[in-house]
Protein backbone atom coordinates (compact mmCIF):
# COMPACT_ATOMS: atom_id res chain seq x y z
CA UNK A 1 0.00 0.00 0.00
CA UNK A 2 1.43 3.34 -1.41
CA UNK A 3 -0.09 6.53 -0.27
CA UNK A 4 0.05 9.00 -3.61
CA UNK A 5 -1.19 12.12 -2.03
CA UNK A 6 -1.90 14.09 0.88
CA UNK A 7 -4.40 16.70 1.29
CA UNK A 8 -4.38 18.86 4.55
CA UNK A 9 -7.07 21.35 5.24
CA UNK A 10 -7.77 23.38 7.96
CA UNK A 11 -11.14 23.71 9.43
CA UNK A 12 -13.63 25.65 11.65
CA UNK A 13 -16.98 24.43 12.84
CA UNK A 14 -19.23 26.99 15.29
CA UNK A 15 -20.35 24.76 18.75
CA UNK A 16 -23.85 24.91 19.61
CA UNK A 17 -22.54 25.73 23.30
CA UNK A 18 -19.19 27.10 24.73
CA UNK A 19 -17.43 23.86 26.71
CA UNK A 20 -15.44 25.26 29.50
CA UNK A 21 -12.86 23.29 31.65
CA UNK A 22 -10.11 24.52 34.18
CA UNK A 23 -8.03 25.34 31.15
CA UNK A 24 -10.46 27.87 29.07
CA UNK A 25 -13.18 28.07 26.97
CA UNK A 26 -13.83 27.05 23.66
CA UNK A 27 -16.88 27.64 21.51
CA UNK A 28 -15.13 27.59 17.80
CA UNK A 29 -13.26 24.35 16.94
CA UNK A 30 -10.47 24.90 15.10
CA UNK A 31 -8.97 21.93 13.42
CA UNK A 32 -7.18 20.00 10.37
CA UNK A 33 -8.15 17.13 8.84
CA UNK A 34 -5.76 15.05 6.46
CA UNK A 35 -6.63 13.16 3.87
CA UNK A 36 -4.59 10.04 2.73
CA UNK A 37 -5.16 8.89 -1.26
CA UNK A 38 -3.71 5.52 -2.10
CA UNK A 39 -1.93 3.42 -5.34
CA UNK A 40 -5.63 2.23 -5.63
CA UNK A 41 -7.69 5.19 -5.14
CA UNK A 42 -9.04 4.47 -1.60
CA UNK A 43 -8.88 7.77 0.62
CA UNK A 44 -8.89 7.92 4.01
CA UNK A 45 -9.11 10.26 6.42
CA UNK A 46 -7.97 11.34 9.82
CA UNK A 47 -8.40 14.47 12.32
CA UNK A 48 -5.85 16.43 14.33
CA UNK A 49 -7.53 17.37 17.80
CA UNK A 50 -4.87 19.82 19.25
CA UNK A 51 -6.66 23.34 20.06
CA UNK A 52 -5.58 26.75 18.73
CA UNK A 53 -3.66 27.48 22.26
CA UNK A 54 -1.25 24.73 24.11
CA UNK A 55 -3.49 24.22 27.47
CA UNK A 56 -4.06 20.76 26.58
CA UNK A 57 -1.14 19.52 25.67
CA UNK A 58 1.95 21.91 24.46
CA UNK A 59 0.67 20.31 20.45
CA UNK A 60 -1.62 23.64 18.73
CA UNK A 61 -3.20 23.75 14.95
CA UNK A 62 -0.16 25.50 13.83
CA UNK A 63 2.29 23.20 15.36
CA UNK A 64 0.79 20.17 14.20
CA UNK A 65 0.18 21.73 10.31
CA UNK A 66 3.76 22.62 10.67
CA UNK A 67 4.94 18.80 11.80
CA UNK A 68 2.51 17.34 8.88
CA UNK A 69 3.65 19.47 6.31
CA UNK A 70 7.35 19.80 6.87
CA UNK A 71 7.87 16.20 8.24
CA UNK A 72 5.69 13.48 8.39
CA UNK A 73 4.06 13.88 5.12
CA UNK A 74 7.56 13.94 3.45
CA UNK A 75 8.54 10.77 5.57
CA UNK A 76 5.61 8.90 4.45
CA UNK A 77 4.36 9.98 1.16
CA UNK A 78 5.28 6.90 -1.38
CA UNK A 79 6.35 4.38 1.26
CA UNK A 80 5.29 0.91 0.65
CA UNK A 81 3.41 -0.35 3.63
CA UNK A 82 2.56 -3.47 4.44
CA UNK A 83 0.46 -2.41 7.33
CA UNK A 84 -0.44 1.27 9.14
CA UNK A 85 1.36 -0.05 12.31
CA UNK A 86 4.35 0.86 10.36
CA UNK A 87 3.98 4.22 10.53
CA UNK A 88 4.20 4.36 14.31
CA UNK A 89 8.32 3.16 13.95
CA UNK A 90 8.82 5.27 10.47
CA UNK A 91 7.80 8.60 12.46
CA UNK A 92 9.04 7.76 16.13
CA UNK A 93 12.23 9.56 14.50
CA UNK A 94 10.80 12.76 15.57
CA UNK A 95 10.02 13.64 18.86
CA UNK A 96 6.57 13.65 20.89
CA UNK A 97 3.94 16.04 18.70
CA UNK A 98 1.31 12.67 19.13
CA UNK A 99 -1.71 14.69 17.79
CA UNK A 100 0.16 15.29 14.18
CA UNK A 101 1.31 11.99 14.29
CA UNK A 102 -2.29 10.75 15.04
CA UNK A 103 -3.99 13.06 12.44
CA UNK A 104 -1.77 11.49 9.84
CA UNK A 105 -2.06 7.76 11.33
CA UNK A 106 -5.44 6.81 11.82
CA UNK A 107 -5.98 8.68 7.90
CA UNK A 108 -3.71 5.89 6.72
CA UNK A 109 -5.58 2.93 8.41
CA UNK A 110 -8.92 4.54 7.27
CA UNK A 111 -7.39 3.44 3.82
CA UNK A 112 -6.23 0.46 4.92
CA UNK A 113 -9.16 -0.87 6.59
CA UNK A 114 -11.17 0.43 3.34
CA UNK A 115 -8.90 -1.70 0.79
CA UNK A 116 -9.41 -4.62 3.31
CA UNK A 117 -13.42 -3.85 2.50
CA UNK A 118 -13.78 -3.87 6.59
CA UNK A 119 -15.10 -1.52 8.99
CA UNK A 120 -11.95 -0.27 11.04
CA UNK A 121 -13.46 -1.54 14.24
CA UNK A 122 -13.03 -4.70 12.85
CA UNK A 123 -9.62 -4.40 11.50
CA UNK A 124 -8.15 -3.14 14.76
CA UNK A 125 -8.86 -5.73 17.00
CA UNK A 126 -12.49 -4.36 18.15
CA UNK A 127 -14.80 -6.98 19.20
CA UNK A 128 -18.02 -5.27 19.67
CA UNK A 129 -20.20 -2.99 17.26
CA UNK A 130 -21.70 -0.94 20.14
CA UNK A 131 -20.14 1.00 22.66
CA UNK A 132 -22.22 2.22 25.73
CA UNK A 133 -21.21 6.24 25.89
CA UNK A 134 -21.46 8.72 28.93
CA UNK A 135 -21.42 12.37 28.33
CA UNK A 136 -19.17 15.02 29.64
CA UNK A 137 -20.36 18.76 30.96
CA UNK A 138 -18.19 21.58 31.32
CA UNK A 139 -18.09 23.81 34.34
CA UNK A 140 -21.66 26.13 33.84
CA UNK A 141 -22.40 29.24 35.29
CA UNK A 142 -25.25 28.82 37.56
CA UNK A 143 -26.40 25.54 39.22
CA UNK A 144 -30.02 25.28 36.93
CA UNK A 145 -28.14 25.47 33.77
CA UNK A 146 -25.79 22.15 34.99
CA UNK A 147 -29.11 20.27 36.10
CA UNK A 148 -30.71 20.77 32.87
CA UNK A 149 -28.10 19.39 31.19
CA UNK A 150 -27.55 16.22 33.59
CA UNK A 151 -31.62 15.73 33.05
CA UNK A 152 -31.01 15.90 28.96
CA UNK A 153 -28.61 13.51 29.47
CA UNK A 154 -29.96 11.30 31.33
CA UNK A 155 -33.24 11.11 29.44
CA UNK A 156 -31.10 10.63 26.23
CA UNK A 157 -29.93 7.36 28.60
CA UNK A 158 -26.58 8.56 29.14
CA UNK A 159 -24.28 5.68 31.38
CA UNK A 160 -22.73 8.04 33.22
CA UNK A 161 -22.18 11.28 34.01
CA UNK A 162 -18.92 13.18 33.89
CA UNK A 163 -18.46 16.91 35.33
CA UNK A 164 -15.96 19.51 35.02
CA UNK A 165 -14.35 21.07 38.53
CA UNK A 166 -11.83 23.15 39.50
CA UNK A 167 -10.79 25.14 42.93
CA UNK A 168 -13.65 26.70 44.08
CA UNK A 169 -15.84 24.93 42.39
CA UNK A 170 -15.72 21.22 43.17
CA UNK A 171 -16.44 19.40 46.70
CA UNK A 172 -19.83 21.71 46.87
CA UNK A 173 -21.01 21.28 43.15
CA UNK A 174 -20.53 17.36 43.89
CA UNK A 175 -22.42 17.50 46.98
CA UNK A 176 -25.26 19.45 45.27
CA UNK A 177 -25.42 16.33 42.19
CA UNK A 178 -25.28 13.84 44.73
CA UNK A 179 -27.88 15.18 46.76
CA UNK A 180 -30.18 15.37 43.46
CA UNK A 181 -28.67 12.51 41.70
CA UNK A 182 -27.90 10.00 44.21
CA UNK A 183 -27.52 7.03 42.56
CA UNK A 184 -26.22 8.33 38.88
CA UNK A 185 -22.99 6.67 37.99
CA UNK A 186 -20.73 9.91 38.81
CA UNK A 187 -17.29 11.27 37.58
CA UNK A 188 -14.87 14.31 37.96
CA UNK A 189 -12.85 15.74 35.59
CA UNK A 190 -10.14 17.73 37.32
CA UNK A 191 -8.08 18.45 34.48
CA UNK A 192 -4.36 18.81 36.25
CA UNK A 193 -6.01 21.92 38.87
CA UNK A 194 -5.07 20.27 41.71
CA UNK A 195 -2.10 20.18 43.57
CA UNK A 196 -1.16 17.73 46.67
CA UNK A 197 -1.80 20.81 48.91
CA UNK A 198 -5.34 19.72 47.85
CA UNK A 199 -5.03 16.37 49.43
CA UNK A 200 -7.51 16.98 52.24
CA UNK A 201 -10.36 18.73 49.78
CA UNK A 202 -9.64 15.65 47.28
CA UNK A 203 -10.16 12.89 50.04
CA UNK A 204 -13.81 15.07 50.91
CA UNK A 205 -14.67 13.51 47.65
CA UNK A 206 -14.54 9.89 48.97
CA UNK A 207 -17.67 10.30 50.43
CA UNK A 208 -20.08 11.13 47.41
CA UNK A 209 -19.74 7.25 45.73
CA UNK A 210 -17.82 8.75 42.72
CA UNK A 211 -16.71 5.93 39.54
CA UNK A 212 -13.47 8.05 39.51
CA UNK A 213 -11.57 11.42 39.84
CA UNK A 214 -9.71 11.71 36.68
CA UNK A 215 -6.10 13.63 36.52
CA UNK A 216 -6.50 15.41 39.62
CA UNK A 217 -2.82 15.95 39.54
CA UNK A 218 -0.62 17.45 36.84
CA UNK A 219 0.47 15.62 33.84
CA UNK A 220 4.07 14.87 34.15
CA UNK A 221 2.99 13.95 38.50
CA UNK A 222 2.88 10.20 38.38
CA UNK A 223 4.63 9.89 41.90
CA UNK A 224 2.20 12.39 43.45
CA UNK A 225 -0.60 10.46 41.94
CA UNK A 226 0.62 7.35 43.18
CA UNK A 227 1.03 8.92 46.47
CA UNK A 228 -2.64 10.46 46.24
CA UNK A 229 -3.76 7.51 45.23
CA UNK A 230 -2.59 5.38 48.56
CA UNK A 231 -5.09 7.90 50.53
CA UNK A 232 -7.77 7.63 48.34
CA UNK A 233 -10.68 5.16 47.92
CA UNK A 234 -11.50 6.36 44.32
CA UNK A 235 -10.18 4.97 41.92
CA UNK A 236 -7.84 7.88 40.12
CA UNK A 237 -8.16 7.56 36.56
CA UNK A 238 -4.90 9.02 34.30
CA UNK A 239 -5.55 11.30 30.90
CA UNK A 240 -2.83 13.74 30.36
CA UNK A 241 -0.67 11.43 32.31
CA UNK A 242 -0.65 9.35 29.70
CA UNK A 243 1.17 10.21 26.40
CA UNK A 244 2.37 7.21 25.19
CA UNK A 245 3.16 2.91 26.24
CA UNK A 246 6.00 4.37 28.68
CA UNK A 247 3.77 6.83 29.90
CA UNK A 248 1.32 3.30 30.55
CA UNK A 249 4.70 0.97 31.78
CA UNK A 250 5.05 3.66 34.40
CA UNK A 251 2.32 4.19 35.97
CA UNK A 252 1.20 0.96 36.27
CA UNK A 253 4.87 0.45 37.95
CA UNK A 254 3.99 2.94 40.47
CA UNK A 255 0.12 2.44 41.10
CA UNK A 256 -0.23 5.86 39.98
CA UNK A 257 -3.83 5.14 38.98
CA UNK A 258 -6.43 2.10 38.65
CA UNK A 259 -8.41 3.60 35.53
CA UNK A 260 -6.58 4.76 32.34
CA UNK A 261 -8.65 7.39 29.83
CA UNK A 262 -7.10 6.44 25.94
CA UNK A 263 -7.30 9.04 23.57
CA UNK A 264 -6.29 8.19 20.20
CA UNK A 265 -4.73 12.27 19.79
CA UNK A 266 -2.79 12.32 22.78
CA UNK A 267 -1.27 9.12 22.63
CA UNK A 268 -0.15 9.31 19.17
CA UNK A 269 -2.04 6.72 17.60
CA UNK A 270 -4.65 3.69 17.05
CA UNK A 271 -1.10 1.83 17.40
CA UNK A 272 0.41 3.31 20.18
CA UNK A 273 -3.31 3.34 21.58
CA UNK A 274 -3.35 -0.67 20.71
CA UNK A 275 -0.21 -1.43 22.72
CA UNK A 276 -1.34 0.76 25.91
CA UNK A 277 -4.15 -1.43 25.80
CA UNK A 278 -2.62 -4.50 25.42
CA UNK A 279 0.11 -3.42 28.12
CA UNK A 280 -3.10 -2.31 30.33
CA UNK A 281 -4.99 -5.06 30.01
CA UNK A 282 -2.58 -7.65 31.50
CA UNK A 283 -2.05 -5.62 34.56
CA UNK A 284 -6.21 -4.91 35.46
CA UNK A 285 -6.04 -1.53 34.47
CA UNK A 286 -9.89 -0.52 33.47
CA UNK A 287 -10.13 1.56 30.38
CA UNK A 288 -12.16 4.00 28.25
CA UNK A 289 -12.20 5.83 25.06
CA UNK A 290 -12.20 9.52 25.73
CA UNK A 291 -13.17 12.70 23.41
CA UNK A 292 -11.64 15.27 22.17
CA UNK A 293 -14.64 18.00 21.45
CA UNK A 294 -14.02 15.92 17.58
CA UNK A 295 -15.58 16.45 14.30
CA UNK A 296 -17.11 13.69 12.69
CA UNK A 297 -13.99 12.25 11.25
CA UNK A 298 -12.27 11.90 14.43
CA UNK A 299 -15.13 10.81 16.44
CA UNK A 300 -15.45 7.62 14.23
CA UNK A 301 -12.04 6.66 15.20
CA UNK A 302 -12.19 7.55 19.04
CA UNK A 303 -15.47 4.94 18.99
CA UNK A 304 -13.54 2.63 16.72
CA UNK A 305 -10.94 2.04 19.54
CA UNK A 306 -13.62 1.83 22.30
CA UNK A 307 -14.18 -1.64 20.68
CA UNK A 308 -11.69 -2.98 22.12
CA UNK A 309 -11.50 -5.60 24.71
CA UNK A 310 -10.89 -4.22 27.68
CA UNK A 311 -12.80 -0.82 27.26
CA UNK A 312 -15.29 -1.88 29.50
CA UNK A 313 -16.28 1.78 31.05
CA UNK A 314 -19.07 4.18 29.40
CA UNK A 315 -16.67 6.24 26.35
CA UNK A 316 -16.79 9.53 26.12
CA UNK A 317 -18.44 10.02 23.10
CA UNK A 318 -21.30 12.03 22.54
CA UNK A 319 -23.31 12.17 19.12
CA UNK A 320 -22.40 14.87 16.45
CA UNK A 321 -25.50 17.04 17.36
CA UNK A 322 -24.67 17.42 21.32
CA UNK A 323 -21.78 19.37 19.97
CA UNK A 324 -22.30 20.41 16.24
CA UNK A 325 -25.19 21.73 14.06
CA UNK A 326 -24.01 20.25 11.55
CA UNK A 327 -21.00 17.54 11.30
CA UNK A 328 -18.55 16.41 8.40
CA UNK A 329 -20.16 13.43 8.37
CA UNK A 330 -23.26 10.88 6.93
CA UNK A 331 -24.76 9.44 8.63
CA UNK A 332 -23.77 11.68 11.97
CA UNK A 333 -22.92 9.88 14.79
CA UNK A 334 -26.17 9.14 16.60
CA UNK A 335 -26.55 8.34 20.52
CA UNK A 336 -29.36 6.01 21.16
CA UNK A 337 -30.48 5.22 24.99
CA UNK A 338 -26.67 5.84 25.48
CA UNK A 339 -25.25 3.80 22.81
CA UNK A 340 -23.38 4.19 20.00
CA UNK A 341 -23.92 1.60 17.08
CA UNK A 342 -20.93 1.37 14.82
CA UNK A 343 -22.01 1.16 10.83
CA UNK A 344 -20.82 -2.08 9.18
CA UNK A 345 -19.47 0.03 6.28
CA UNK A 346 -15.51 -0.19 5.09
CA UNK A 347 -13.04 1.70 7.15
CA UNK A 348 -14.41 4.77 9.93
CA UNK A 349 -17.72 3.91 8.08
CA UNK A 350 -19.14 7.45 7.41
CA UNK A 351 -19.07 9.39 4.37
CA UNK A 352 -18.00 12.58 3.96
CA UNK A 353 -20.76 15.29 3.76
CA UNK A 354 -19.03 17.18 0.64
CA UNK A 355 -21.02 20.19 1.44
CA UNK A 356 -20.05 20.78 4.67
CA UNK A 357 -16.99 19.36 4.48
CA UNK A 358 -16.02 22.47 1.87
CA UNK A 359 -18.02 25.54 3.87
CA UNK A 360 -16.02 24.44 6.99
CA UNK A 361 -12.84 24.74 5.44
CA UNK A 362 -10.32 27.79 5.75
CA UNK A 363 -7.12 26.48 3.87
CA UNK A 364 -5.65 23.31 1.94
CA UNK A 365 -2.64 22.13 1.02
CA UNK A 366 -2.21 18.95 -1.70
CA UNK A 367 1.19 17.23 -0.77
CA UNK A 368 2.13 14.85 -3.84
Amino acid sequence: MKIEKFVLRKMKMRMKHPFTTSFGTVQDKVFIIVEAYDDQGFCGYGEGDAFEIPWYTEETVESCWHMLRDFYIPRLLHVDFQHPSEVRELLSVYRRNPMAKAAIETAIWDVYAKRMNKPLYQVIGGIRNEVEVGVSIGLQPTSEQLYEKIEQALQNGAKRIKVKIKPGNDVELVKTIRARYPDVPLMVDANSAYTLEDLPLLKELDSYNLLMIEQPLGADDLIEHATLQKELKTPICLDESICSLKDAKTAIALDAGRIFNIKIARVGGIEEARLIHEEASKEGIKMWGGGMLEAGIGRAHSVAIATLTDFTLPADTSGSRHYFEEDLIIPEVVVEKGVIHLPEKAGIGYDVNLDAYERFTTEYLICK
